[in-house]
């Protein structure tokens, strides 16, 4: 059947709202999916308020039938990304499509078209909207929902990405940690000869004093732009940016499971996981605000789970085994909180050996969902 294409406002709010709303058409009776926040993807699209924009660039297409959005995509560019890595790599995110191969065609020709005339020679993703928010497309790992600030899609998008023409760039790996099975005695006796070595201290983000709040938030992003700057596809988080998010960071944050370690009263490492709050946003039909605040707080008891979003240590600190402390304390804090069911290790690049390792050997972490980043040339 025929189908149009059309650009997006960026600066149209019912624009915005139409090309977020149209992600419920895909998901009508998939009882995996996670329903956005409403609130969070205005935020997240606002090109007048979300710092990222402030060195990248967004581009909003959707295909219509019959007045009924079939497909969204957008196209990227993130000036950051471009100068870290010297290249000229434009992104794809928010694709959502309906099992039409002309469709997905057509809306992936826009983006590549738009992208050309911002001067890349390359499109990758999906990313929503960069490296340092949600990545990559679920290829395997369909019979669960996705944890906090994962992805999710139709098991066929990966069909429709690859007879369009893209290529496998990387795939992100997630771990799935079980409680029982997490510890050994080698790690127990390792751990404690560390602290004692280094007189180490563990301490817990401070959400109460926002004075001290200001400085964990620095600390967190000290660690993640030093700790992960030689990483693929890793671009370092503003200062601004860092700050949009520390105010959705307290409204969730459990302070047990962000903590820092510290080597003589100096910051060395920290360890940052969430609670998995989809667990109740998948009750959150509508993405509301409203809906979300009311199951936070009835439910939020109800929620058995983590994801372990990133930890690292300063580079002077590496090779010292202050990992192993990570990997120590969150077992014990997980088993005080309530996560009983364990927690999902997300995401790590399928090549990074040392990372793979220590999930599979150090916390007899196993794979479980499998997530995939696409790359295409421009002609």
């Amino acid at each position: 059947m025929n189908f149009t294409v059309r650009q997006l406002d960026v600066h149209s709010s019912s624009d915005i709202h139409r090309f977020i709303r149209a992600q419920w058409n895909f998901y009508k009776n998939d009882p995996h999916w996670v329903p956005p926040m409403m609130m969070d993807r205005k935020k997240l699209l606002d090109v007048k308020k979300n710092p990222f924009y402030k060195h990248a660039r967004i581009a909003l297409f959707v295909a219509e039938r019959n007045g009924e959005i079939i497909g969204r995509i957008a196209g990227i560019t993130n000036e950051n990304h471009n100068k870290t890595h010297q290249d000229k790599v434009g992104f794809f995110g928010f694709f959502e499509c309906v099992n039409e191969q002309p469709v997905a065609n057509a809306l992936f020709d826009q983006a590549k078209a738009w992208l050309k005339s911002q001067g890349m020679d390359t499109i990758r993703g999906p990313v929503n909207p960069s490296m340092n928010d949600e990545v990559g497309l679920l290829v395997d790992g369909f019979d669960s929902p996705a944890v906090v600030l994962m992805t999710y899609n139709p098991p066929y998008y990966a069909q429709l990405i690859d007879n369009a023409g893209f290529a496998k760039s990387k795939d992100l790996l997630a771990y799935w940690l079980k409680i029982e099975d997490y510890q050994s005695e080698k790690l127990v006796r390792l751990q404690q000869a560390i602290r004692d070595r280094y007189q180490v201290t563990v301490r817990n983000i401070n959400l109460k004093d926002s004075t001290q709040f200001r400085k964990d938030i620095e600390s967190i992003k000290k660690v993640y732009n030093i700790a992960w700057e030689k990483n693929w596809g890793f671009v370092k988080i503003t200062d601004e940016e860092i700050d949009a998010m520390a105010g959705d960071l307290k409204m969730i944050a459990d302070p047990q499971l962000v903590y820092f370690i510290e080597v003589r009263g100096e910051l060395a490492g920290m360890f940052f996981a969430l609670p998995d709050i989809n667990q109740i946003n998948i009750r959150n039909k509508n993405g509301g605000l409203l809906g979300f605040l009311w199951h936070l707080f009835t439910k939020k008891k109800h929620i058995n789970a983590c994801r372990i979003i990133t930890m690292g240590v300063l580079p002077e600190y590496r090779k010292s085994g202050l990992d192993a402390i990570m990997y120590y304390e969150i077992k014990d804090r997980v088993i005080r909180n309530g996560y009983h069911r364990g927690g999902e290790a997300s995401w790590i690049l399928e090549d990074n050996i040392a990372m793979n390792q220590a999930l599979t050997h150090a916390m007899n972490g196993v794979v479980y969902k499998t997530y995939r980043l696409y790359d295409q040339s421009l002609p």
